[in-house]
């Protein structure tokens, strides 16, 4: 038997194991997320040479919130102790720096599949497709292990679309036993909306825009929350117990409250403790 919390322990971000990838690989432009504009190749100004950032513990106050809500779920450590074999992007060619930003955001899709796809395998109601959901996961697996060139060239839009049949699959069979009324607002606009003690049990939150909207004291028990963007929302007293597909970049972006209740596979933002 797997130990599938052991796997999603290695899907998060490990920045002891990696060199700094994020903070190198990725463009950020100013805006209320980031200080300053940062083109993709190019080393953060905080970034320091041992790979740390030089303000984390300030990151918030220095204007770089969003720094903090991001989670490679652990494509940094592979990338740059198995796809590179542990060689860092300073002390190498400039080829070898190239092709680690090109396989990092590769990487970084595939690992968030294997999320997904770890978690479904701990839904008892998704079992009549557990057999489809390992076998696919083996697949994502295998192709993070590939090479540079390999992952360079991997269509990952594809993959992803193979993955999300299953995964919607696995929502279906999730909800389907859910109280309430298993609304389905997949891909709904709900940007800044009233949802205060909404009863959203069951409900299909797929690729939802949830941006500031008030979902104080909502009852989220059981829905699917895969890709909801959830900038800003406030969960204060929210139930999200049994919500699946929630990943940690996502309640980082939100806020909350100690009274917030969260399935077991998230953690507490830090920062929701430092608003109360």
């Amino acid at each position: 038997m797997r130990d599938h919390q052991a796997e999603q322990a290695e899907l998060r971000g490990d920045c002891e194991r990696c060199f700094g990838l994020c903070c190198v690989a990725l463009p950020f432009a100013a805006s209320a997320d980031f200080a300053v504009d940062k083109a993709a190749g190019t080393p953060c100004r905080n970034l320091q040479d041992d790979h740390r950032c030089g303000i984390h513990a300030r990151l918030r106050q220095k204007g770089f919130s969003g720094c903090t809500v991001y989670d490679c779920f652990g494509a940094g450590q592979q990338v740059s102790q198995i796809t590179f074999g542990g060689q860092d992007w300073r002390s190498g060619p400039p080829e070898r720096a190239r092709h680690m930003f090109d396989v990092f955001p590769v990487v970084r899709q595939l690992h968030e599949l294997l999320w997904y796809l770890t978690e479904a395998l701990t839904l008892p109601a998704a079992r009549p497709v557990h057999a489809e959901l390992r076998k696919i996961l083996e697949k994502t697996e295998e192709l993070t292990r590939g090479t540079p060139e390999e992952l360079a060239g991997l269509d990952v839009a594809a993959h992803r679309q193979e993955v999300n049949v299953l995964l919607l699959r696995t929502s279906e069979l999730a909800r389907a036993g859910a109280k309430g009324r298993r609304k389905d607002r997949r891909g709904a606009d709900l940007m800044g909306a009233r949802l205060g003690g909404a009863d959203l049990r069951g409900a299909s939150l797929r690729g939802a825009y949830l941006i500031a909207a008030d979902l104080t004291g909502a009852d989220l028990r059981g829905a699917d929350l895969i890709g909801a963007d959830l900038r800003d929302a406030d969960l204060t007293d929210a139930d999200l117990t049994g919500a699946f597909f929630l990943t940690q970049p996502q309640l980082n972006a939100a806020r909350g409250s100690a009274g917030t209740r969260l399935p077991g596979s998230v953690t507490r933002p830090g920062h929701w403790t430092a608003q109360l």
